[in-house]
């Protein structure tokens, strides 16, 4: 597509992505809002601000029960509608397909415009959570202020989504153990001895056990140290991004750790807002950056 009619195109993509509501406006994103339940509930989750998600991580703590849901094809096909008829097209970049169901909306809501707007969406998953996906939008968002267009975009979007690497931990198993990332045994027993486990995204986009220590600090000294085994000088890191299940202490300690051992700043650090929160729970943190690959030895 030449210069001289090169459309214009929105960038959308789910609020999983925990961006500050800041950042979406600076870029000119658009945040989808996926539903949650909170003590039954229900509740529209778009972007939240920090007071608003301590409230949410409080109820967490007090037992509340929470749920999610995910985009619906219909909801999915209202959004895009609603840019196209603006004369804008669309990159979608979504939640990770091993994770939840909306990249399956998107691509329905796709195809059922492509008679009327051929051509004119993009649809890529991200294969991300959290900041994970929040660092992969970034990274197509400098794309496209370079003067990349959909379809460039797009391409570039698929080939950096297997170096964003993700690394967790959480401070209590309960919460993995009611989104079956583990069972009763291992929560109550890890509970028990302080077992602290260590999690990654793994190549096709799940949340899946990488190791597991014992003790709040020795949990968040390895997502540091996982990060040292992933660099690459062919992919430079300008920054990373950390956030956390309401634990901004922690969160700094490891940006600290990282500025400290790799030279690499964190560029945002924010919440984990209610929908990825649902599932990993208050003390959660987690670190994301560049990397070779995501490819780990299964435990």
């Amino acid at each position: 597509m030449s210069s001289l009619n090169r459309r214009t195109f929105t960038i959308l993509t789910e609020v999983t992505s925990d961006l500050p509501e800041s950042y979406y406006q600076e870029h000119d994103i658009r945040p989808v809002p996926m539903q949650y339940t909170l003590d039954g509930t229900e509740h529209e989750g778009g972007v939240q601000g920090p007071e608003e998600l301590h409230l949410f991580y409080d109820k967490l703590r007090e037992g509340v029960p929470a749920k999610t849901s995910a985009v619906s094809p219909e909801q999915m096909t209202g959004l895009f509608r609603r840019e196209l008829e603006a004369d804008r097209d669309v990159l979608y970049l979504g939640f990770s397909s091993g994770l939840t169901s909306g990249y399956q909306s998107a691509l329905l809501a796709r195809d059922s415009l492509l008679e009327e707007y051929p051509g004119r969406i993009v649809c890529v998953d991200s294969l991300c959570a959290s900041l994970g996906q929040g660092l992969f939008l970034d990274y197509v968002v400098r794309k496209r202020d370079e003067g990349l267009d959909l379809e460039a975009c797009g391409k570039a979007a698929e080939e950096i989504r297997q170096h964003v690497c993700h690394y967790f931990t959480v401070d209590d198993l309960n919460h993995l153990y009611r989104g079956g990332r583990v069972s009763k045994t291992a929560a109550i027993f890890g509970t028990m001895l302080g077992i602290k486990p260590v999690m990654h995204v793994d190549e096709e986009g799940r949340l899946i056990p990488h190791g597991k220590v014992r003790g709040r600090r020795q949990s968040l000294d390895s997502l540091v140290a996982s990060m040292g085994g992933k660099l690459s000088q062919e992919l430079p890191n300008p920054y990373v991004f950390i956030s956390h299940g309401d634990c901004e202490a922690d969160a700094r300690y490891v940006a600290d750790q990282v500025k400290s051992r790799y030279g690499v700043p964190c560029k945002v650090m924010n919440p984990i807002g209610p929908i990825v929160g649902a599932h990993s729970g208050p003390g959660t943190v987690a670190l994301f950056f560049l990397g070779k690959d995501r490819a780990e030895k299964r435990l």
